[in-house]
């Protein structure tokens, strides 16, 4: 498995604007998608992250080269701000 997050500060104003957008995508999340997660930093309340665990890293990448823009980066860009993208392996996990 592998996880990313897009993460990016969002004025105030532009809250609501994510989140909707983050809700209308959700019907239209890839396959290649276990789960995804909108969150907002308790500490700074303008840092959001959409966080979201991948089959495997050989379906992110497939995603990622099928030259269209993620729906996560078009959700950020949407409330007005450019996200920064951050990939990680998963090295172990337990269920919940």
């Amino acid at each position: 498995m592998v996880v990313t997050t897009l993460e990016a500060h969002v004025l105030a104003e532009k809250w609501s604007v994510l989140r909707d957008a983050y809700t209308s995508g959700l019907s239209q999340l890839p396959p290649q998608m276990v789960q995804t997660l909108l969150l907002q930093s308790a500490a700074d309340q303008s840092l959001w992250q959409i966080v979201s665990v991948w089959k495997s890293r050989e379906t992110l990448d497939e995603m990622r080269n099928s030259g269209e823009t993620s729906a996560g980066v078009v959700m950020f860009r949407a409330a007005g701000v450019e996200p920064k993208l951050s990939i990680f392996s998963v090295s172990a996990s337990a269920p919940a």
